[in-house]
C-alpha cells in the first residue's frame, strides 16, 4: 500500500457509548485494530475506485456468493481500490448489520495493496461515529462520509464543519469527505471544505457535484494541505484530473473497468488527444448507469458485461423492457457492445 507519512494523534480507543450498539457493531470494531503505531498514516488515493453495487438474490437477501464471483473479476483490474457503501451500493437500504459484514467479507476477498474506502455516513454525528469505528474494525482502510441531509435547511456550514470535525476526531482511520447533491441537495461550500482539510484525519473528498469550476477551486485552496479530490464520475474524470484531481470513483468502472482505468492512464501519461477521445466515447454508456438510469440500469448493464447485478432492493424497481433498449444503445453507439 502507498502511504504519505503525516504524525496524527494517536489511534483512538473505541468509546463506551458503543455498549448501546447491537452486538455485531461491538464484535466489529474491537477486532485487531488497535494497530501498534503512533499515527494513522495518510494513504495514497490516486487511481480509479468502483463503487461496488449490492447483489440480491430473490428474497433480497445480499447475495454474498454473487459478490465474491464480482469482485474476482474486478480483481483483475488495475484499481486502485474499491469504494462500498456509496449510492451505487445501495447502502440507504441495508441494516448497519449487513454494512459491516460486506466490508468484513470485501477485505477477505482482496488483498492488503487494494484500498477498501466504506460508506459510513448516518444522519446523526453520534451514528456516524459508530459506523466509522465499525468499518475500521472490519477492515475498511477509510471511511467515506456523506453530508447529512434530512433536515437540511439546518445544515450550515457550521453544523457540517462541526459534524465532520467530531467525526474525524473519533474515527480509527482516514476520513474522506463525500459531497453528491443529486442525492442529499446539500452542497458544501468550498470554504467549508478548505476549512475541514485542515484537520489530519480528513485526507480527501469525493466530489460528485459535478462542478469541475468547484473542484479546481478546492484543489487551489487546498494545495498546501495533504488532501486528495477524486472525481465523483467517469463523465468528467478527464476535466477532473487537468485540474488536479487523482484519480476517480466511478460508477462505469463497474462495467467497464478496463476502459475507465485506460482513460487514467491516458491521462497520466499526457496523452491529451487519445484522452479527450476516450472520455467523450465514454459520456453517454455513463450517463446511462447513473443519473438516467441509476442503480437498476447499473445492474441491468454487469448483467449484460458477464457479472451479477441482478434486481435492486425494494422501493427500487428493475429497468423494463423500453428502458433496457435505450440503455444497451448508449453502449453500443459508442462501440462498446456489438
Amino acid at each position: 500500500m502507498m502511504l504519505k507519512g503525516s504524525s496524527t494523534k494517536m489511534l483512538l480507543l473505541l468509546k463506551s457509548s458503543a455498549t448501546s450498539v447491537p452486538k455485531t457493531f461491538i464484535q466489529s470494531t474491537c477486532i485487531t485494530y488497535c494497530r501498534k503505531m503512533s499515527s494513522i498514516p495518510k494513504l495514497d488515493l490516486g487511481g480509479i475506485y468502483p463503487p461496488i453495487p449490492t447483489p440480491f438474490d430473490d428474497k433480497e437477501e445480499i447475495n454474498f456468493a454473487a459478490l465474491e464471483s464480482n469482485v474476482k473479476k474486478w480483481k483483475q483490474l488495475p484499481f486502485r481500490g474499491f469504494v462500498v457503501h456509496g449510492s451505487n451500493g445501495e447502502y440507504t437500504y441495508q441494516t448497519p448489520e449487513e454494512k459491516v459484514e460486506v466490508v468484513r467479507k470485501l477485505r477477505s476477498w482482496v488483498s492488503e495493496d487494494k484500498l477498501i474506502i466504506a460508506g459510513a455516513g448516518c444522519e446523526s454525528t453520534r451514528d456516524t461515529i459508530r459506523m466509522s469505528q465499525a468499518m475500521a474494525g472490519a477492515g475498511a482502510d477509510a471511511v467515506l462520509v456523506v453530508t447529512p441531509f434530512y433536515y437540511k435547511n439546518s445544515m450550515t456550514s457550521d453544523a457540517l464543519c462541526n459534524h465532520f470535525t467530531q467525526v474525524a476526531d473519533n474515527s480509527p482511520v482516514p476520513v474522506l469527505l463525500y459531497t453528491v447533491p443529486a442525492f442529499t441537495t446539500i452542497d458544501m461550500s468550498v470554504e467549508s471544505v478548505v476549512t475541514l482539510a485542515k484537520h489530519p484525519k480528513i485526507i480527501g473528498i469525493k466530489e460528485s457535484s459535478g462542478n469541475v469550476i468547484k473542484i479546481g477551486h478546492i484543489i487551489n485552496k487546498t494545495k498546501n494541505e495533504d488532501f486528495q479530490v477524486l472525481g465523483g464520475s467517469a463523465s468528467y474524470l478527464l476535466q477532473s484530473a487537468v485540474v488536479g484531481a487523482v484519480g476517480g470513483v466511478c460508477a462505469l468502472a463497474n462495467v467497464l473497468g478496463e476502459d475507465v482505468c485506460r482513460l487514467h492512464e491516458l491521462i497520466k501519461a499526457g496523452n491529451l488527444d487519445a484522452s479527450a477521445e476516450l472520455q467523450r466515447r465514454l459520456i453517454a454508456p455513463n450517463l446511462a448507469v447513473t443519473s438516467k438510469f441509476g442503480v437498476p440500469g447499473l445492474k441491468f448493464a454487469l448483467d449484460k458485461f458477464g457479472y451479477y447485478g441482478g434486481k435492486p432492493r425494494s422501493p427500487l424497481m428493475p429497468l423494463g423492457k423500453e428502458q433496457q433498449e435505450l440503455l444497451l444503445n448508449d453502449f453500443k453507439e459508442d462501440g462498446f457492445l456489438k
